[in-house]
């Protein structure tokens, strides 16, 4: 029998919070919850309950990475989503980057449990043409440069692969085909924030969302302060607090009552 890799310290899954509306959160390609886990802080002290699953292959080693897939990611998010909609009346999905890719599946696949989206920096492609070249690549090599850490803020750090699993970017290839395939399902009410400097998700990724989803009820925010880990850089107080107002004004159960903040 072979034993399961650790999980990185800080990269832990987490929940918290209570309320009759919950928010499940994704984290990004190699990333961990961590990225997550202050706006989740904020979340739940506005009244929602808060989910932060922990992706197959991440948090623990880029081998295990490597060993997942687009299909196991999707499952585990799928899976959290039920079991937070078993305790809350509706459910919005919130993502960073791939965690945004995933969200977006989820409101494809099972429209009526999605309430609401809220995604940073959602990744859908590339135009990097180096990335014409990352089968060959991920032939060769089984890592490449990574892309974690693109954040503006001095001395914040995220906790991610120091390595870019070559196989699993290309799970992540497929994904994004899957995704754009079927933006049209898509009817949610959309909230997207946008680093206007991202230096791994370029604006061509947010174009082709907001060009092919039918949601009626769709705002972009721009961020001019911060990088591709938005949630943990400049721009985050303001993202936190946008996303609360936003998530207030569409979701009926989560307005506080006379009584709440």
């Amino acid at each position: 029998m072979t034993q399961a890799t650790p999980v990185m310290a800080g990269a832990e899954p987490f929940a918290m919070g209570e309320g009759p509306v919950g928010v499940l959160l994704c984290h990004g390609f190699t990333g961990t919850p961590q990225s997550m886990r202050p706006w989740g802080e904020h979340l739940a002290a506005a009244g929602f309950a808060v989910s932060c699953p922990l992706l197959p292959g991440h948090g623990t080693r880029w081998q295990d990475c490597n060993a997942s897939t687009e299909l196991d990611w999707y499952a585990a998010l799928s899976a959290a989503l039920d079991d937070l909609s078993a305790r809350c009346s509706a459910v919005v999905v919130a993502g960073l980057s791939m965690g945004g890719t995933l969200a977006l599946r989820l409101a494809e696949t099972r429209p009526d449990d999605v309430a609401a989206l809220v995604l940073v920096n959602p990744s859908l492609l590339t135009e990097r043409r180096d990335a014409k070249l990352l089968p060959l690549i991920a032939r060769l090599t089984p890592t490449w440069a990574p892309i974690a850490s693109d954040i503006k803020r001095a001395g914040t750090t995220e906790l991610a692969y120091g390595r870019l699993p070559t196989r699993a970017a290309i799970a992540l290839r497929r994904l994004w085909a899957a995704v754009r395939a079927d933006l049209g399902r898509v009817r949610a009410p959309l909230l997207v924030f946008r680093s206007t400097v991202d230096h791994v998700v370029e604006p061509a990724s947010t174009r082709e969302l907001l060009a092919g989803v039918s949601s009626t009820d769709v705002t972009e925010v721009l961020l001019t302060d911060s990088f591709h880990v938005a949630t943990l850089d400049n721009d985050a107080p303001r993202l936190f607090a946008g996303s609360v107002e936003w998530m207030r004004d569409r979701v009926p159960a989560a307005a506080p009552s006379v009584e709440g903040s």
